[in-house]
């Protein structure tokens, strides 16, 4: 688990965030993603994102990435995408605060692995955010069931060929991109409901 980067500075534990898992989500999840060429970006996704920033959501990516453990691809192989990703999503005007990555496989029995919290809390140290003003989306009910457990209520699924798992925390929203919540952003973001 670490930061990748993030340009903004710590916050004083009030400031709110939209933690996004990588694949699913920024990007097609087209399994074991790990060469920029295969990077492909979700249709409308940096536009999305810098509304989400523009509305005064830090962006911070927690994302498992078991095909290290599991010796897919290299520990370099992940930042050098993260790097690719980064550039990118900078190049539409979008600043990510911080990239934190799970390596351990499922069975390594780590603390930072979704559906365990450890790198949503390690984010919230890191910037001083409040959870409970936050919002998480992923793609699975794993993604979910981390928010869940760091104390995160306002989280959007976003569909895809996971199926749902009874077991994890259910979403708030669910929906087919970033899109879906953005009105409710927005509102927040006026002073209305959930801020």
């Amino acid at each position: 688990m670490n930061e990748g980067t993030g340009d903004r500075r710590q916050g004083t534990g009030n400031a709110r965030a939209v933690f996004l898992d990588r694949d699913g989500v920024i990007n097609e999840d087209t399994a074991y993603v790990s060469r920029p060429e295969d990077f492909i970006f979700r249709g409308g996704v940096i536009e999305e994102l810098a509304e989400i920033q523009r509305l005064g959501y830090g962006l911070l990516v927690i994302t498992n990435q078991a095909g290290i453990g599991r010796g897919i691809y290299t520990e370099e192989d992940f930042q050098r995408l993260t790097r690719h990703m980064l550039a990118v999503l900078a190049s539409g005007g979008v600043a990510i605060d911080g990239v934190y990555h799970c390596p351990h496989s499922e069975t390594d029995g780590c603390d930072c692995r979704k559906p365990k919290p450890g790198m949503i809390l390690q984010a919230q140290r890191d910037h001083g955010l409040d959870l409970g003003a936050s919002w998480l989306v992923g793609d699975k009910s794993l993604d979910i069931e981390a928010a869940r457990r760091a104390g995160i209520h306002k989280t959007l699924r976003i569909r895809s060929r996971y199926p749902d798992d009874p077991a994890h925390a259910q979403p708030l929203f669910v929906g087919d991109s970033l899109a879906a919540i953005i009105p409710q952003l927005r509102a927040e973001a006026a002073g209305g409901p959930g801020k």
